[in-house]
């Protein structure tokens, strides 16, 4: 019964980060909104993990939380670089 309610609550925040990411008023909110929708989804899977009993989602929720971290970044260099690529030789000689 108390797993049920945690994973009710789990979605009805889900269902709000949704509409966050959708109606945001900036792109940071919707970043931000993403990333907490990665973060739920991870809850998610370490309670289904215990309640079905098989350890393998645990590593699943894991490399999804790395991921998590890695897409953010990339979104936050994105922003404020314009680029995710690091400049060449050629693009600094260009610039001077």
């Amino acid at each position: 019964m108390m797993y049920a309610v945690v994973v009710g609550a789990l979605l009805v925040s889900l269902c709000l980060l949704l509409v966050r990411a959708l109606l945001g008023p900036t792109v940071f909110d919707r970043a931000l909104a993403g990333n907490a929708i990665g973060t739920v989804a991870m809850l998610l899977l370490a309670i289904f993990q215990f309640v079905s009993g098989r350890p393998e989602f645990v590593d699943l929720a894991l490399v999804y939380g790395l991921l998590n971290i890695v897409g953010t970044i990339a979104v936050q260099k994105f922003f404020r670089y314009g680029d995710l690529g690091e400049p060449g030789v050629a693009d600094e000689e260009h610039r001077l």
